[in-house]
């Protein structure tokens, strides 16, 4: 003889369920009902409502569990693919900025050493600033095609880091 097996859902599903179905209700439902209301009348929408609503009030607790549950599930399953999506968009957002952060370092720091280089070799400005952006172009070439700033971007950043230096 094989034992028999009941299949009944745990309680932090059902209430998974019935708090999906409450936002549900909620979210869509209420707006549903008033544009109804707008368009046929508070008297006919609220007939057409009872009509609807009766059966599922006469009903019991587990056969309207029963009927809604695979919409249910698949109402969670819409809000659990939300929520994975949110959180992959978030987390591409994050790791974005963190690799520009650190080509946006990277940077800078050749910068520093170009420019420290340049002022120890007592080179003339033009020729110092020539030098810098020519260093940072070789050293750095993956943060020069990620960030790709402009050249008066590049040339106002050797130059400050060049005065900065200087003035130590």
């Amino acid at each position: 003889m094989s034992p028999i097996f009941i299949l009944v859902p745990s309680a932090p599903l059902v209430l998974m369920l019935v708090l999906c179905a409450l936002a549900f209700i909620v979210l869509v439902g209420c707006p549903l009902v008033a544009a109804f209301a707008r368009v046929a009348g508070p008297v006919t929408s609220t007939a057409i409502l009872a009509t609807l609503a009766l059966p599922a009030a006469a009903s019991t607790s587990s056969d309207l569990l029963t009927a809604l549950t695979p919409s249910l599930l698949d109402l969670a399953g819409v809000a659990l693919t939300a929520l994975i999506g949110f959180a992959t968009v978030r987390f591409q957002r994050w790791t974005g900025i963190q690799i520009e952060a650190r080509h946006r370092e990277a940077l800078h720091s050749a910068i520093m050493t170009a420019a420290r280089v340049a002022v120890a070799r007592g080179l003339t400005r033009e020729v110092a600033a020539e030098f810098v952006s020519s260093y940072v172009r070789a050293s750095v070439p993956e943060a020069m095609k990620r960030l790709s700033p402009s050249a008066e971007t590049l040339d106002a950043l050797v130059r400050s880091k060049l005065l900065e230096v200087a003035g130590r």
